[in-house]
């Protein structure tokens, strides 16, 4: 089936307002639902589920130091939209089909409001998973302005439950970023690119089985899922009306497994303000955005004097990235159409400087570890990935002290690039470096076949997400801290999260 392009307007997902506010906190409820929503006009409504009623979610906006509180509330059915994979770690049999946990992706918070995969509940917390669970999240939100994204966080059904439709961003703001008048107000437009696949019938589609059927299994998880259509805030392949002048836009991968390759057919420079973790100390003029699964970037596009134009956002990232089929790659994202009259003077900037970004020493690290990624096939015949060949349930290996600086080597042997994700934390990407990973698989040893190389321009500020890319030894140094506890880290690729691809590390005092 196929779907006409730029016939549906880009949806700007609405900022959710406060049930409470006063000088000390500020109090949300967010309830998940399944609903029906027309995700394009020659399709019939597709059932997915939202937060508040709405796919993606809510944009929730916060100051930076305000003290949230959020009640996440599971009003969903007890039957899951997709089929669930009951040999996959923490989606057995004897636990709820449909489970959720919330997680704010890039917060620093405490474990209990992190969203510990076993902290899931169930619809009226009838069942619940871990001892972390509890109903009322609290965010300190101790951050500089940034662009973050909350969403579901389920133990071994991550995968199904962010494309039945949890996601939404969150965003802190602060007085410095105001300063810099940077666009803002309708000119600053949040953009969630995902992929997705539907049925003649509109609704969604998620294999259930893998390309050879196993025999005895009714579900399997897949290593990886490619769709076949793209979606921009919930709509397949929408156009936005603009002015001719400067936009801002939060550019977010929220796909569970595709890489993006982000260009202007108009060959214009996108100018980019900003990483996962924040304003870059400066900005840069680029002519492509590589955007991995959970990466985020903040960018200036500039209309001016562009009126009547038609710019199509084009992506030729391969599928798996960055060696897979590049006829896998799904060409088009979205269109801007540069129609509107110019309502007043475009006063904004592009700044020529946004603020101080202090590299992390590494004459101040007091631990390095050597982690490696891994292939390996599971009893079946189906292929997995781990993070330093363990699995969920291995005992804890990484227990970084409070306070203590880190550098993480990770040693990439499968042939895929990996997305790496650190709760609690943003590091810097030191370097990469390629080496020869069949003798390391063979004597244990990392023989460098190439000099280390920096972190592209687009990487050189904080991130909580890091391509690791194939045959490279990615090193990335972090802080611990604010808080002890117990968290997670992770592959980004949703498939391989929830099978095996996900560790617990504990941050002790």
């Amino acid at each position: 089936m196929i779907l006409s392009k730029f016939v549906n307007e880009l949806p700007i997902p609405p900022i959710l307002k406060p049930r409470w506010k006063d000088r000390f906190h500020t109090y949300y409820e967010v309830n998940m639902t399944e609903f029906k929503q027309s995700l394009h006009s020659e399709l019939n409504d597709t059932t997915v589920w939202g937060y508040e009623g709405s796919y993606p979610g809510p944009t929730i906006e916060v100051e930076s130091g305000e003290k949230v509180f959020i009640k996440w509330i599971n009003n969903l059915p007890d039957k899951h939209l997709f089929p669930v994979d009951y040999t996959v770690h923490g989606a057995h049999a004897d636990v709820p089909e449909v489970r959720t946990v919330v997680h704010v992706h890039g917060a620093s918070v405490e474990p209990e409001s992190d969203g510990y995969p076993d902290a899931w509940f169930t619809n009226g917390f009838v069942k619940v998973g871990s001892k972390f669970n509890k109903a009322v999240y609290q965010y300190d939100n101790n951050q500089k302005s940034v662009t973050l994204w909350y969403h579901d966080h389920a133990i071994g059904i991550t995968r199904l439950n962010i494309y039945a439709g949890l996601a939404g961003f969150y965003l802190i703001r602060d007085q410095r970023e105001r300063l810099l008048n940077l666009p803002s107000g309708k000119y600053e437009i949040p953009l969630i690119i995902q992929d997705r696949s539907f049925h003649k019938n509109g609704s969604l589609y998620y294999p259930n089985q893998p390309d050879k059927p196993i025999k005895g299994l009714e579900t399997s998880v897949v290593p990886e899922f490619f769709a076949n259509t793209i979606l921009v805030n919930g709509k397949v392949w929408p156009y936005l009306k603009v002015e001719p002048r400067k936009y801002r836009f939060r550019l977010l991968n929220g796909s569970n497994s595709r890489f993006y390759r982000i260009k202007l057919d108009s060959g214009q420079l996108i100018y980019q303000i900003g990483t996962d973790g924040g304003l870059m100390e400066y900005p840069i003029g680029i002519k492509e955005i590589i955007l991995s699964p959970a990466e985020r970037a903040d960018v200036i596009i500039d209309f001016t004097n562009l009126e009547g134009k038609r710019i199509i956002v084009t992506n030729d990232a391969p599928a798996p990235f960055p060696d897979g089929d590049p006829a896998n790659a799904v060409g088009t994202v979205m269109e801007f159409r540069v129609s509107l009259p110019l309502t007043n003077i475009d006063t904004s900037v592009i700044p020529q400087y946004m603020e101080p970004f202090s590299k992390l020493s590494e004459q101040s690290v007091s631990k390095e570890r050597s982690l490696t990624l891994n292939d390996n096939m599971d009893q079946y015949g189906r292929e997995f990935m781990l993070l330093d060949n363990k699995q969920w349930a291995d005992p804890i290996t990484e227990n970084p002290k409070l306070g203590s600086t880190e550098i993480w080597e990770l040693i990439n042997l499968t042939d895929d690039s990996h997305p790496i994700h650190i709760h609690l934390i943003d590091f810097q990407i030191i370097d990469r470096r390629a080496f020869d990973a069949e003798r390391y698989k063979r004597e244990k040893v990392i023989h460098y076949t190439g000099p280390p190389m920096p972190p592209e321009p687009q990487e050189r500020g904080w991130k909580d997400t890091v391509r690791a890319n194939p045959k490279q030894v990615t090193r990335i140094i972090m802080k611990f801290g604010p808080y002890t506890g117990l968290y997670v880290w992770h592959c980004h690729i949703l498939e391989h999260e929830d099978y095996e691809m996900m560790r617990p590390f504990i941050v002790i005092r």
